[in-house]
């Protein structure tokens, strides 16, 4: 099976993604966290890095559990150009984090 090339616009949207969760990971170690979350670290770098644009659904699923993101705000953060660049601008993720 032959993959499509991604589009400009899944490229950008996965740097969103991994800009997203690099914040939300924080200053947890990458090694626990994706072990956490049941992926390899080195998937969890490639997400990150933006060089795996599209990820799975139940990858995501699975980091933004155990970053305590809500999976609806991911989706509208990597959405918006201009509103993710401006909450990774300013290191906020408000309204991202799920209440305990």
């Amino acid at each position: 099976m032959v993959r499509l090339p991604l589009t400009p616009e899944e490229v950008e949207r996965g740097q969103r993604l991994g800009a997203l969760l690099r914040r939300a990971r924080g200053e947890r170690s990458m090694l626990v966290t994706a072990l956490a979350a049941g992926v390899s670290p080195e998937t969890l770098r490639k997400i990150e890095s933006g060089r795996v644009a599209t990820p799975a659904f139940p990858t995501i699923a699975a980091i933004a559990d155990v970053l305590g993101l809500s999976l609806d705000a991911v989706w509208s953060e990597i959405n918006q150009p201009d509103g993710g660049a401006e909450l990774a601008r300013s290191g906020r993720t408000a309204g991202v984090r799920l209440a305990s």
